[in-house]
């Protein structure tokens, strides 16, 4: 499948809130023998599932964190994302051709072409379809034994995390690499602040205010524009992002990396319960995601994390995130990351590309044999997410209990070829829309 995070909005508003985030000098630094790359016996094959925008960043940045290791495999539900994709990845500056090796034969496309991926001898997968297809990807990557990067989130609705959850499980057994695409957590100046956060800098923590408010990744277009002859789940696919099965909503899809920074704020320990509200301001023409969600987290302390998410052209864009403790307060506000109150502080230490750290750390840690696995912490993120979307759909209080036991799957089973069935629910209606 193809995930398009190209949107110029999205892209605009991650750089300008990731001003921190410099080169990977840093990473180098700190991880020298898997980037400066010393070989090591064993070959390890790369292959890439869902080869859109994100896809193809991330399998450029696993190659360069590793020395010895090919791009051997690709799968997508679309033949000329995969190849536009090869083309972009072989023309990466740091990447030498030698370790782009993907044959004719080993380009895979259709629904089921991960499987043929997973089939094909590689070590190694990245995880980058449309989130509504990962937990089964994920269940069959640890089956097939594979270390795995997977995007986040890793599903849209809670049956779905059920089955992540048994791929974690798995994972750690089998001893196989799980690192999560929640990328602010291998940020140097935010890994700091949380530390900071947790070690007592600003006292005992009160609440949490996050935002993540931006433009549209991918509005639906007008229905007149499906071409002819397209079946349901291909022009869904095609326009993933506007049908919450497929993408989780914006809150899932997106503003979930605001939902992780609750969730490490609190040491990834859930909340009792959330409120929220959202809805579509601006008409979809077609899919039945809303345009904003605002929650409100609640936990037994007293404590409270809050986020806003909106995706509207022509809004105020702000990524931020403000913590208020008992001695301070601390900031993630236009790139700088700081403290005030009683002990003051602001970051002056290193900067660092965290989507190349979190791939240098993978392979790092696979090399070493000793792997990173973020299951547990990437199901917390994501259950966190539809609690909160689920909150604002419903209209109700929703606690962490009855989100654990919800039954309601959105995302349709065993799509098998473009023609399977698959019916996209209604828009929610808060107060009127029932919890499952």
């Amino acid at each position: 499948m193809s995930e398009n995070t190209n949107s110029p909005d999205r892209r605009t508003f991650l750089k300008s809130s990731s001003v921190a985030v410099g080169g990977a000098v840093a990473s180098q630094v700190a991880f020298p023998t898997v980037t400066f790359g010393k070989p090591t016996d064993k070959k390890l094959k790369l292959g890439l599932i869902g080869c859109g925008g994100r896809g193809t960043g991330a399998c450029t940045q696993a190659l360069k964190a590793d020395s010895n290791i090919e791009l051997t495999a690709m799968a997508d539900a679309f033949p000329e994302k995969l190849e536009k994709s090869l083309q972009i990845v072989g023309k990466t500056k740091g990447i030498e051709s030698v370790k782009v090796k993907v044959k004719d034969s080993h380009k895979f496309t259709g629904i089921d072409g991960y499987k043929q991926v997973l089939d094909s001898g590689v070590d190694v997968v990245i995880l980058t379809t449309p989130p509504g297809f990962r937990p089964a990807h994920l269940l069959a990557a640890v089956e097939a034994d594979k270390h795995i990067f997977t995007e986040k989130p890793m599903a849209t609705d809670v049956p779905g995390v059920r089955l992540v959850q048994k791929a974690v499980e798995i994972a750690k057994k089998k001893e196989l690499a799980m690192v999560a695409g929640f990328c602010w957590r291998y940020d140097y100046p935010r890994k700091e602040l949380f530390k900071r956060i947790h070690e007592g800098q600003i006292g005992e923590v009160r609440a949490g205010y996050g935002t993540y408010l931006t433009g549209p990744v991918k509005p639906m277009p007008e229905a007149d524009t499906r071409p002819d002859g397209m079946s349901d789940l291909e022009w869904m696919v095609r326009n993933w992002y506007n049908f919450n099965w497929l993408s989780g909503d914006g809150l899932v899809e997106q503003a979930v990396h605001t939902v992780d920074w609750i969730g490490w704020l609190m040491k990834d320990q859930p909340p009792a319960s959330c409120t929220a509200v959202g809805g579509r301001q601006i008409p979809a023409h077609g899919g039945n995601i809303f345009d904003h969600i605002e929650v409100n987290y609640y936990w037994d302390n007293h404590t409270r994390g809050t986020l806003a998410q909106r995706q509207i052209s022509g809004c105020h864009n702000e990524n931020s995130f403000y913590v208020l403790g008992s001695e301070g307060e601390a900031w993630i506000k236009g790139g700088r990351v700081y403290i005030t109150g009683k002990n003051a502080w602001r970051y002056k230490g290193p900067k660092n590309n965290m989507y190349q750290t979190e791939h240098d750390e993978m392979f790092a840690s696979i090399r070493e044999g000793n792997v990173n696995n973020d299951g547990d912490r990437m199901v917390n993120s994501t259950l966190m997410g539809i609690m909160g979307r689920t909150a604002a759909y419903t209209g109700k209080e929703i606690t962490w209990e009855q989100i654990s036991n919800a039954k309601q799957q959105i995302a349709p089973q065993d799509l098998t070829n473009w023609e399977s069935q698959v019916v996209a629910e209604p828009m929610a209606l808060p107060g009127r829309t029932k919890f499952v």
